[in-house]
């Protein structure tokens, strides 16, 4: 089988449990679409259902029946359940060594170099916290000060809030990208600019946040296809995931609906190459905020929109649903959670039929750039024959 265009289609943190490891992470039971269909009744997602969702997890309400296209899990090779790394992999990166994460707040050093970041603003903060309830608890003083709100979780990663009538954008990404500098020499995985705006009591992160990443160590799909010529689109926070490596074209997204309506005003355009789409709202609106009515609210207009997408693929197109880590609403915490991830393959001419647990996210960067007729990427075991 020849791939013409590739669709990746990440819904971030929608993951379907299974994942052996899961107790040393914290995550014994975390099941991100089980528990949820367990916690709001069954779920009515027709579409996805007949792509094989039901096949990934017992979900109440989806069955697990025929289907229109291929099936399977995938379970995450590298350290951690973080962004960075569930997409890196994809991408046929692994990460061996987790990057560092710092549940205590940032030491010492660390928090001098992030001083001088800020070039002469305060900071406030520098502990693990939830961003809403660290904007509500600290956003008053921010206001007030014009200190900055500093804070981490249980990713590996410096976050850094700011309301927007009282630091603007620009000096908020100019401090981030000075901090990216921080990040480098401690191999944090990301800075992630947060502004925020309304009242005490009434504040609201908006979609000018931005991600400044580390820089992939290694080659990555992305770009094995640009060295060939091909176009590669990211759609929503992928160029930041990359670090802008490997991607042609980026086009930001203001969450899941903005980015599934870039994604069918994108493909006509795209020619042979990939198209790369993060779904940011399951993770930063329901997963971290324990939101399962909004969870199943995004899934069922991710279900509604695929129709339409299905209408405008076309012959040689294969388009892949699956996840970088899971982001289950019904535990008690709000930090990702180590599962097992979809993977649903669909297209015309893609056949159906399981494709089995899959031992590396890398399987489907290797798929894809088999697929496009690449170089075989370091890692990942090739499922393109499996589609037909």
């Amino acid at each position: 089988m020849r791939i013409e265009r590739a669709i990746i289609l990440v819904a971030d943190g929608v993951g379907c449990g299974g994942a052996p490891d899961a107790a040393e992470y914290g995550d014994a039971g975390a099941d991100t679409l089980g528990n949820l269909s367990r916690a709001v009744g069954p779920l009515a997602l027709p579409n996805l259902e007949l792509l094989g969702l039901g096949h990934t997890t017992t979900i109440a309400g989806v069955g697990a029946g025929q289907t229109r296209g291929a099936y399977g899990t995938m379970t995450e090779a590298s350290a951690g359940k973080d962004t960075i790394t569930g997409h890196w992999e994809m991408a046929g990166l692994v990460t061996n060594q987790a990057l560092p994460t710092f549940p205590q707040g940032f030491p010492p050093l660390i928090l001098d170099e992030l001083r001088a970041a800020a070039g002469g603003r305060g900071l406030c903060g520098n502990k693990t916290a939830s961003g809403t309830a660290i904007i509500e608890e600290l956003g008053p003083q921010q206001m007030a000060t014009g200190d900055l709100i500093l804070y981490t979780s249980a990713d590996s990663v410096i976050q850094i809030a700011a309301h927007e009538g009282v630091i603007p954008l620009d000096e908020l990404y100019a401090i981030c990208e000075r901090a990216r500098a921080v990040a480098d020499r401690h191999r944090i995985g990301r800075v992630i600019a947060r502004p925020f705006v309304g009242t005490p009591g009434h504040f609201q992160r908006t979609y000018n946040r931005r991600d400044y990443s580390l820089v992939p160590p290694e080659p990555t799909l992305c770009d094995s296809i640009v060295a060939a010529g091909l176009p590669v689109v990211g759609v929503g926070k992928i160029s930041d995931i990359f670090a802008g490596r490997g991607i042609s074209t980026s086009l930001h997204s203001e969450g899941n609906v903005d980015g599934l309506r870039l994604t069918l005003e994108a493909l006509p355009q795209l020619g042979r190459g990939l198209l790369f789409v993060n779904l940011v709202d399951f993770d930063m609106l329901y997963g971290h905020r324990n939101d399962t009515t909004g969870f199943y609210r995004g899934l069922r207009e991710l279900d509604d929109w695929l129709p339409a997408f299905q209408g405008a693929m076309r012959a040689g197109d294969v388009a892949f649903i699956t996840a970088d880590h899971g982001n289950d609403p019904t535990t008690p915490g709000t930090d990702h959670t180590r599962e097992r991830v979809p993977l649903l393959a669909f297209g015309p001419g893609v056949k159906s039929r399981p494709l089995g647990v899959r031992a590396s996210f890398c399987d489907l960067g290797q798929t894809i750039a088999d697929g496009l007729d690449l170089a075989p990427l370091e890692r990942g075991e090739s499922f393109l024959n499996q589609l037909v």
